[in-house]
């Protein structure tokens, strides 16, 4: 074999390795919000449960789930740490989960977001992550209490704070994971008495193993869409 052979056939087995680096490589999911993220780390939680779905479907190889959730944590907290929790992680999706604490600390706290702020915020850490080349999902927050005559206290603001973050997704094509539209419809079949917790969550907020298993492949269903 001449040399002019060898060469090609040094430079064929070269990018055929590359492509098999690049054919492997993991898409890095992050997500980006409060305790119910925080929480989905742990066993049963929905980042957990969403491990396991992809499992399922054959496709661990392909996706690498980071938790990024801080009990708390309001949209404004997440743009002070989106550079130190999110963009140094370099990962191909974020998906941001956040805006129960925005209006349920209004009347817990004291403090929450106002709503001309929350919205300000949003399109900061939306536009700052996209700029990184990074694809984004955006979830609306799903409930604070899960009775479903419209008794729930927060409900009027949450539902104010949730056709924003859905007028904002549309305007922008950016994909929506709605979860308060699909809680809501849940409780409606699934919750006959009227409780304010147990259905889909244990504290009127955070998860339990339905609302976790929910969420999981609420979120899946869109991450694996994204090319």
């Amino acid at each position: 074999m001449d040399m002019n052979k060898l060469i090609l056939l040094g430079v064929f087995v070269v990018s055929m390795i590359l492509m098999s680096f690049n054919f492997m490589k993991k898409k890095k999911v992050v997500f980006f919000g409060d305790s119910i993220t925080q929480m989905g780390v742990n066993p049963g939680g929905y980042i957990k449960l969403m491990d396991s779905l992809i499992k399922q479907e054959g496709a661990e190889n392909n996706y690498e789930l980071i938790g990024a959730g801080i009990g708390g944590n309001k949209i404004y907290d997440l743009y002070l740490r989106m550079e130190e929790d999110v963009l140094k992680q370099n990962p191909d999706i974020v998906v941001i989960f956040v805006g129960v604490n925005d209006v349920w600390h209004k009347s817990s706290h004291g403090t929450g977001t106002d709503f001309d702020k929350f919205g300000k915020f949003y399109e900061a850490v939306v536009n700052k992550l996209q700029a990184a080349g990074i694809k984004v999902i955006i979830s609306t927050p799903a409930v604070i209490g899960e009775r479903t005559d419209h008794s729930n206290p927060q409900d009027g603001d949450l539902n104010f704070y949730t056709n924003w973050i859905r007028s904002y997704a549309a305007k922008k094509e950016i994909p929506l994971v709605d979860l308060r539209a699909g809680f809501i419809e849940y409780n409606l079949k699934n919750n006959p008495q009227n409780k304010e917790s147990g259905i889909l969550t244990v504290d009127r907020v955070h998860l339990n193993h339905a609302g976790n298993l929910f969420v999981a492949e609420a979120m899946w269903n869109t991450i694996k869409s994204i090319k």
